[in-house]
């Protein structure tokens, strides 16, 4: 065979095999929790595939790199999903890599409801609940490169600069774009290159936030390093690793878009500073929520909590905020707010309220919240009108929204959080109805292989409290998971725990719904104020999970977890309900506390 052919064929196939190569989307993680899960022939598995169909069709012809659909009629079988591909990219590329996503995603996450996988290139995700315009960061992915820098104070300065511009940027970018990069001089032959991108479906608030939380999660002082998320990613890179070229005009950030600096803090406890500190890029002065709250007007008073007041508040942009006035001179408050500081900025669900900042100005303790618009949850549930608003679908609603917010708390964020104030003053609901879980000034952090903590300083809200709480200062995930239940409970009873405390033995509201489940009349306690049409499957599924959660003994109630594969699935996974705690009609339970010389804090009755 002529030798000049062979090498010829040699050539050819060795580029072809390059340029398959290059073509092929480098694919870096993918999510998909298996509490979500559908039947090989369900209605949702045919809306899905129709779903991935039009996004791939889609994908050759976007030049903003994203597009979001919707198929299916009713949910949870409707199937939401959208694609972000990087902002240098040209439309065949990002078509590539979303029709690699739509075949991949398939393979590895072969039967779940939610999902989501990354490449180099692009992002692909879907869900059974609308997902356009909510700003989310669970779950997120840190990846770094190898390599340690030089200088690494210097360097982690450098970079927290760039970050810290580029998030505005990309924010104020227009409605098809939301992406920046920057290039920074880091030693006389070293380069800093980064790039921040959001889907361009967020406001320029959510975006700031959310590239906010990835940049203070990159600090491991490495060459390299990116943060992927649902809503937003970042990276950063000693190498260029985008075409600066073909990304969109810097845009001007708007004014008062992020938080003006602190003037100087006084008054602290210095044991504390290097904790809140770390989050300074959420600091607020005390002059922009004094002129956003109209200097603490009774007007703009939405209620207050056991450490203080909460004030509505108009940012000069026309963002709307909440603001938490803490007690000066209480020592609990400042361990509140310095709880709520160090754990909320970690915390990004959409079923968990978002802390955008905070002041700290001579005595001044001030928490800074997104707006939701109606309030708490006994706002509506405990007034004899308001909770006509509450239809069952309404509620089972919000039954599933705290479930998952409370399962993300446990298992899916980064660090596992025990609440220990859950409540229904402390779910709060936006314009749609959808819940909220807020207040953590009670919360505390558990380690990964935790399953139990002690404390000698009992907090909460008795009637949501567990018997273990309450006796013997015993809390861990199954604390949480009894206060859902008597939430639950509430929900569907539409009546305060402490309502059955007066006129019933002293027995709470488990007791009473368990004598109706025993005797087969569990409709009985269904709340009259939900009104018609509602689902008996539901309602008994409910009751079933709200009794559970009661039981005595930690090991008998199921994880948040079980719930929400429960509250989403046709199909009866968990074990009857055996009689709840405190159901004895028993009296002075609490006075075990006494001879241990256990403490009760922030105790309130609910």
């Amino acid at each position: 065979m002529n030798s000049s052919f062979i090498i010829s064929l040699y050539l050819s196939s060795f580029f072809f095999h390059v340029f398959c190569t290059e073509a092929a989307p480098e694919y870096l993680y993918h999510d998909c929790p298996n509490a979500t899960l559908f039947t090989p022939n369900s209605i949702y598995r045919s809306n899905l595939h129709a779903l991935l169909s039009s996004l791939s069709s889609a994908a050759p012809g976007s030049t903003s790199g994203f597009a979001n659909a919707n198929v299916g009629q009713n949910p949870p079988e409707r199937a939401y999903g959208l694609f972000l591909c990087r902002g240098d990219l040209n439309s065949t590329t990002c078509g590539r890599c979303v029709a690699a996503g739509e075949r991949d995603i398939l393979q590895r996450c072969p039967n779940q409801r939610v999902s989501i996988i990354w490449y180099d290139q692009c992002m692909l995700r879907y869900s059974n609940w609308s997902i356009l315009s909510v700003m989310e960061q669970s779950p997120d992915r840190v990846l770094y490169d190898i390599g340690d820098v030089i200088e690494p104070t210097r360097f982690m300065q450098l970079l927290g600069e760039t970050l810290r511009d580029i998030a505005v940027r990309a924010s104020a970018g227009a409605s098809e774009k939301k992406v920046a990069a920057a290039e920074a001089n880091f030693t006389s032959s070293q380069k800093l290159y980064a790039l921040a991108q959001c889907t361009p479906d967020l406001t320029a608030s959510d975006c700031v936030k959310c590239l906010q939380f990835a940049s203070a999660n990159l600090s491991q002082g490495k060459q390299g390093g990116r943060l992927l998320a649902p809503s937003c990613n970042l990276r950063y890179e000693l190498y260029p690793f985008y075409n600066a070229s073909a990304l969109p005009s810097p845009a001007t950030p708007p004014p008062s878009l992020a938080p003006s600096l602190p003037a100087p803090v006084t008054g602290l406890e210095v044991t504390c500073l290097t904790e809140i500190t770390n989050s300074q890029s959420m600091l607020y002065d005390l002059a922009t929520i004094v002129t956003a709250t109209n200097n603490f007007s009774c007007q703009n008073k939405l209620g207050h909590g056991g450490f203080g007041e909460v004030f509505l508040g108009t940012l000069l942009n026309g963002l709307l905020i909440a603001v938490k006035r803490l007690s000066q001179s209480s020592r609990q408050s400042f361990e509140e707010f310095k709880n709520e500081v160090t754990l909320l900025p970690k915390l990004q669900h959409r079923n968990i309220v978002q802390l955008l900042g905070f002041c700290l100005e001579g005595e001044e303790k001030l928490l800074v919240y997104e707006f939701v618009q109606n309030k708490s949850l006994d706002y509506f549930l405990f007034d004899p009108e308001k909770s006509k608003h509450l239809n069952w679908s309404i509620r089972y609603n919000i039954a599933c929204g705290i479930a998952r917010g409370m399962r993300y708390l446990h298992e899916d964020s980064r660090i596992r959080i025990i609440h220990r104030d859950m409540k229904s003053s402390n779910i709060l609901l936006d314009s749609e109805m959808n819940p909220k879980i807020s207040d953590f000034g009670m919360a505390r952090i558990f380690g990964i292989d935790q399953t139990l903590a002690m404390t000698e300083r009992i907090g909460g809200t008795y009637g949501y409290m567990s018997p273990e709480y309450v006796m013997n200062g015993q809390f861990s995930v199954k604390s949480d998971v009894y206060s859902f239940g008597v939430l639950l409970l509430e929900l569907i009873i539409g009546k305060k725990n402490s309502f059955f405390n007066q006129v019933d033995k002293g027995e709470g509201i488990a007791c009473y719904a368990w004598k109706n489940w025993r005797d087969g009349t569990p409709l009985l306690v269904l709340d009259p104020a939900i009104g018609e049409p509602y689902s008996v499957a539901e309602v008994a599924r409910c009751l079933r999970i709200g009794l559970l959660c009661a039981q005595e003994d930690p090991n008998r109630r199921p994880t948040m977890a079980d719930i929400v594969h429960e509250l989403n699935s046709y199909s009866v996974t968990l074990e009857l309900p055996q009689q709840p705690a405190f159901c004895s009609g028993r009296t002075g339970r609490l006075e075990s506390n006494k001879s241990t010389g256990r403490s009760i804090t922030r105790a309130e009755f609910g």
